[in-house]
């Protein structure tokens, strides 16, 4: 065990990524260890990517993608507009409900970033805002994009935990939401006290129904997608397929900001971006399946159900390791080396892996913006040029959102299992 650990975390250090990190720590405890095994490696890499529901992922990756290139995002901020503008911090309160909007379509925090920051920071820094200000609003925002369905994370967690992609969906948008909320909240008290002006003083009728009739159809793809999955009509694959065709058809036919000559970019693209996912995926698996031959989830169930600490407290303790393990690990890899350990000490103590997932996913969330990792904190150097260090500073107060709504869903886990009784 003490190989498995030391090897990974020497390859790490070194700057060896991630997948292949794990997959040679793999091959060393093999080597040493366990040469009679040495022919289950190649199994067990494969049978790591060998399945169905893995189809999903894919999949909602392309939605996001091409929903982005559709010029989207420029609707979905002017529909904001229309609804919050209006109240001081108006741009601020745009931001946020743009993430808000945008979380439910690209499942991606750092498409979000992206997208959101390139066209709200420079609108934000002409208003008044700091610059660090408006970049820090934007990376703590698109932590939504990882919470609120369809959420790519969330696929893998549910794939990896053995639950319903559809009820880890519905599991999700209660604290999703929760968190886009409170942190309008702190614009609003922020607005007050630094007098950031509002965005505009109103819309009449006429440009109100236009804006509507603009951002209508794409406000119907989260609708769309996570229905028909919640509804029973389609399973998580089927919907990110039929999310995948809706899409297509709006940027190709409706809205026709996307032309065909464009798609096999965007194809290669979604197939990058799996790809390096499913190698994780592969090597992690690999890497889960020797704790588990080591017995290592059993003696830390073991361990912790020594302390005989309350639900609670034991949801706490493992927060404040994903909190850690999040600054320091990306998300997928988190996700894969933390759900297997940590789900048999769930188990002894009763607590709903529905429950965790959120939990799970919203802390991996806050560490996007905190550094050394920090993807969304590096997205939006790379717009603004300013440090991470800065646009750190700047999310410090909206993060406080995250870290509350992470509180409320240990405190009170009706917070994410009510919905599930919806349609139970």
């Amino acid at each position: 065990m003490i190989l498995l650990l030391v090897s990974l975390m020497v390859l790490l250090l070194i700057g060896v990524p991630i997948a292949y990190s794990l997959g040679l720590s793999g091959l060393v405890y093999f080597l040493i260890m366990q040469p009679g095994l040495i022919g289950v490696l190649p199994q067990r890499v494969l049978s790591g990517m060998d399945l169905y529901t893995m189809i999903a992922l894919p999949l909602f990756i392309l939605m996001g993608l091409v929903m982005n290139a559709s010029g989207i995002t420029a609707r979905l901020i002017d529909f904001c507009l229309m609804l919050v503008g209006r109240f001081p911090g108006g741009l601020g309160h745009v931001n946020i409900s743009t993430s808000m909007i945008f979380g439910g379509i690209s499942g991606s925090s750092v498409s979000d970033t992206a997208s959101v920051g390139s066209a709200m920071i420079p609108e934000m820094a002409r208003k008044g805002y700091s610059v660090e200000t408006a970049s820090g609003i934007t990376v703590a925002s698109s932590t939504m994009g990882m919470i609120i369905p369809p959420s790519v994370p969330m696929v893998i967690y549910a794939v990896t935990a053995q639950q319903s992609i559809g009820t880890m969906f519905m599991a999700s948008l209660v604290p999703g939401l929760l968190i886009g909320l409170l942190m309008m909240g702190i614009i609003a008290l922020m607005a007050g006290r630094q007098g950031y002006p509002r965005a505009h003083a109103g819309l009449n009728p006429q440009q109100r129904r236009q804006v509507i009739q603009r951002a209508v159809l794409a406000l119907l793809i989260p609708l769309f997608v996570v229905g028909a999955v919640v509804g029973g009509v389609a399973t998580a694959t089927e919907s990110a397929a039929l999310g995948v065709g809706y899409a297509l058809f709006l940027a190709l036919v409706v809205f026709k900001s996307l032309k065909l000559r464009e798609l096999p970019a965007l194809f290669r693209s979604a197939v990058m971006t799996s790809a390096t996912v499913m190698i994780i995926i592969a090597m992690s698996q690999l890497y889960v399946w020797i704790l588990s031959m080591e017995q290592i989830p059993q003696l830390l169930a073991g361990f912790l159900g020594g302390l005989d600490l309350t639900p609670i407290l034991l949801l706490l303790v493992i927060a404040a390791a994903v909190l850690l393990i999040g600054t320091f690990i990306d998300v997928t890899p988190a996700i894969l080396l933390i759900t297997p350990v940590v789900l048999p000490v769930l188990a002894l103590a009763n607590i709903s892996p529905v429950q965790f997932g959120v939990l799970l996913i919203s802390g991996l969330a806050i560490g996007l913006v905190t550094p050394p990792v920090g993807m969304c904190l590096n997205v939006c150097s790379s717009i603004t040029g300013l440090s991470i260090g800065r646009i750190f500073r700047g999310a410090l107060p909206f993060l406080l959102a995250n870290l509350l709504v992470m509180l409320l869903v240990i405190a009170f886990p009706a917070i994410t299992l009510w919905p599930l009784t919806l349609f139970s």
